[in-house]
């Protein structure tokens, strides 16, 4: 029993921190790209490159890590709160205004490529869109859940998926929708006009995610702070902790994205291996554990099969999601030098 629960514990910490990180690595990329476009807007041949914004998002990310908690960044999760909602409306407003410009007999959606490219290509989104759900399962901010713990946690993830539907999938639809087979992997970056609302986007871009990253990063701070930090060591050592740290931590993330600036990539991993066990593996696992099944016999033996099925489902769905990543972070490996400026 207990060697069991240290497995899960270990499996879940793994998994949550292939999350956190992984998610970084990803909005570092974004980040670097909207913060690009934006320069090349007003400086056409300007000879900063994507590595450039991406150090330059870093550094901040690494200003507000010296925040001490969660809760010291309300101002910064308002702000990001309203960009969302402003990217959002923004983003699928100009993707529809982009579709209605284009030749609609122009547009494929037809997957390309051999059988085994479409094949891994479908992988691939699978971890996708397993990251799209993961905004709700981080224990950081499921720690902070006012009693019932319970039943407010329902409303808080049932308010969450509700706000990724109306948001990020009418965003997926409608630039599937406008761009077919060839929209690019960040929507942002298929649009063409009108200009000052691309700007406002990559804009909005920015400052939703560099709320976004602070939430993903503290579970990673918090985890290595409690082995790293001791009653017996002065005040002054354990003050130093963080900063060092922090430092070695955006030092890592922002070397990754620089050198592999594959947002995709780092998103189908970040969903295959990270969130598809948060979010649709350990719940269930967790449930059938605690053994709570209705009374009536065939109901109780109905919601085993089910839970069974969710989870062995989903594990399938995890490693082929992954395999699919990691075949297109070779391939993008292949055709593009480390540090590329894409």
């Amino acid at each position: 029993m207990g060697r069991s629960m240290s497995l899960t514990g270990f499996l879940q910490t793994a998994s949550l921190q292939v999350a956190s990180i992984g998610n970084n690595i990803a909005i570092q990329i974004a980040a670097g790209s909207s913060l690009k476009a934006v320069y090349k807007h007003y400086h056409k041949h300007g000879t900063l490159t994507l590595q450039h914004f991406i150090i330059f998002f870093g550094a901040f990310e690494l200003f507000l890590s010296q925040l001490p908690d969660i809760h010291s960044l309300r101002w910064v999760n308002g702000l990001c709160t309203l960009s969302t909602i402003g990217f959002a409306c923004t983003t699928i407003g100009v993707t529809i205004y982009n579709g209605k410009k284009i030749d609609r007999e122009s547009i494929s959606y037809s997957l390309q490529g051999s059988s085994s490219a479409k094949r891994f290509a479908a992988f691939n989104a699978l971890g996708a869109i397993a990251f799209s759900f993961g905004d709700a399962m981080l224990p950081e901010i499921q720690n902070t859940v006012r009693e019932p713990s319970v039943k407010n946690m329902y409303k808080g993830v049932s308010a969450a998926y509700s706000v990724i539907v109306l948001t990020y999938w009418q965003l997926a639809f409608t630039g599937y929708w406008a761009f077919g087979s060839q929209v690019q992997p960040y929507i942002v970056a298929s649009l063409t006009v009108p200009k000052w609302t691309i700007i406002m986007a990559n804009i909005f871009t920015v400052i939703q995610i560099s709320g976004c990253y602070q939430i993903y990063c503290r579970p990673t701070y918090a985890y290595f702070e409690e082995r790293l930090a001791s009653n017996r060591t002065s005040m002054l050592k354990n003050g130093l902790i963080r900063p060092i740290f922090t430092s070695i931590y955006i030092v890592v993330i922002t070397l990754v994205a620089s050198a592999m600036p594959f947002f995709v990539d780092f998103v189908s991993i970040c969903g295959a291996v990270g969130f598809t066990p948060l979010d649709f593996i350990f719940p269930v696992l967790a449930f059938l554990k605690a053994g709570k099944m209705p009374k009536n016999r065939a109901v109780g033996i109905s919601m085993r099969i089910l839970n069974v099925g969710i989870a062995a489902w989903f594990s399938i769905v995890a490693v082929v999601g992954c395999i699919g990543a990691i075949r297109f972070v070779v391939e993008d490996v292949k055709t593009y030098k480390f540090f590329h400026d894409m």
